[in-house]
């Protein structure tokens, strides 16, 4: 999941499973702290997220580290960078996986369905990852985590009567690491947004959004 430019209209939801009976093998299964596969690590493998969430990470070479994404189910992790990993990825909940061969993506291994949704995830993923450099580059603290509420609303949050409820399973620096800020300034943001009462925070995982309509316009740049 990247933070896409969000609109008035619903953001699209997540893949549906991908199935293949060419392809069947037994799902992996992750628990919290472990990791899938490390940056460098030669792609065998293509994983759709079933449940749970996922981080992916790249480490700068003085330490420093970027959130790429998190996987949310219905995303697919693990595309090849010249045959290898690109990131770092381990899971921040109990996660459960659905593995494609590298080769279903390549040459469709006989099964043309699968390697054309794959190559559709892989173009959509490539789609998103410019919406999500834009962000980055162009919006404040504020607009910032704003966009990311509201795809995490649209993507995976609860009716709670006439609010949404939105579980975080990452931490505030996971979300500093992943926006761009530092960890200070997304927890100021995060009080800045519940004195507003545009949210409610019920506790470090728990965000409840009170006001939607306030939340999208704020991701758009509307202050008013």
């Amino acid at each position: 999941m990247y933070v896409t430019i969000p609109t008035e209209n619903p953001l699209p939801s997540a893949i549906s499973p991908l199935t293949s009976p060419q392809q069947q093998v037994a799902e992996t299964r992750l628990k919290p702290g472990s990791y899938l596969y490390y940056e460098g690590d030669n792609v065998e493998w293509l994983y759709q997220v079933t449940s749970g969430v996922l981080r992916l990470t790249r480490l700068l070479a003085d330490g420093r580290r970027q959130v790429i994404a998190f996987g949310y189910p219905g995303d697919i992790v693990g595309f090849p960078s010249a045959g290898v990993h690109h990131t770092d990825c381990d899971a921040l909940t109990n996660v459960r996986l659905q593995p494609f061969r590298r080769a279903a993506l390549e040459n469709g291994e006989g099964d043309l369905e699968l390697h054309n949704a794959l190559l559709q995830a892989a173009l959509r993923e490539i789609s998103a990852m410019q919406d999500h450099f834009m962000m980055l580059g162009r919006k404040s603290a504020s607009e910032k985590l704003a966009s990311f509420l509201c795809v995490l609303a649209e993507r995976v949050g609860t009716d709670l009567g006439t609010y949404r409820n939105v579980t975080l399973p990452m931490s505030r620096s996971d979300i500093a690491d992943f926006l761009g800020l530092t960890t200070e300034t997304v927890s100021r943001t995060f009080t800045q947004l519940r004195k507003s009462k545009i949210i409610a925070i019920e506790n470090i995982h728990t965000v409840i959004i009170q006001r939607p309509t306030a939340l999208l316009g704020l991701s758009l740049g509307d202050r008013g």
